[in-house]
């Protein structure tokens, strides 16, 4: 598996991002030249479309909802769990200091980056992207949603 980096670290899900998705796009382009084009049917061409917008928005947003959800828990607990075993401290009141773009971009700091860059994080209001083109060490997250 390639080396995770800054520059490849978002990740595609192929049956909705290549698949799903463009053939929705497709269909709600379809709807809107027909309903444009055959006056007669204008109506249903017009509620096929925003049937089919509905259906492609919702299954997005589910989709998303849960998967980041349960990836956002599940990062927290990583986080208080490798700070916890790095300081023997709590990491609770650390982290109501940091935004969770913060939080979320400190995962990928390998464990002799983690400590002092959560110090500057705070010290210095980093924003995520700053955080993540900081990490010299990229620790990888393959198994993201």
């Amino acid at each position: 598996m390639k080396d995770q980096s800054y520059s490849n670290h978002k990740r595609y899900y192929i049956p909705h991002h290549l698949i799903f998705y463009p053939i929705a796009l497709a269909l709600i382009g379809m709807g809107i030249y027909q309903s444009v084009t055959v006056e007669s049917l204008r109506g249903i061409w017009l509620f096929i479309t925003a049937l089919t917008a509905l259906v492609a928005w919702l299954s997005f947003m589910v989709r998303q909802h849960y998967g980041m959800t349960v990836q956002d828990r599940i990062i927290f607990l990583e986080l208080r769990y490798r700070y916890f075993a790095l300081t023997g401290e709590r990491f609770e009141p650390i982290e109501e200091q940091l935004s969770k773009g913060q939080l979320f971009a400190l995962r990928f700091a390998s464990d002799d980056e983690f400590v002092p860059l959560v110090k500057r994080a705070i010290s210095e209001q980093l924003s995520s992207a700053s955080i993540k083109q900081s990490i010299k060490s990229w620790k990888a997250d393959n198994q993201r949603v």
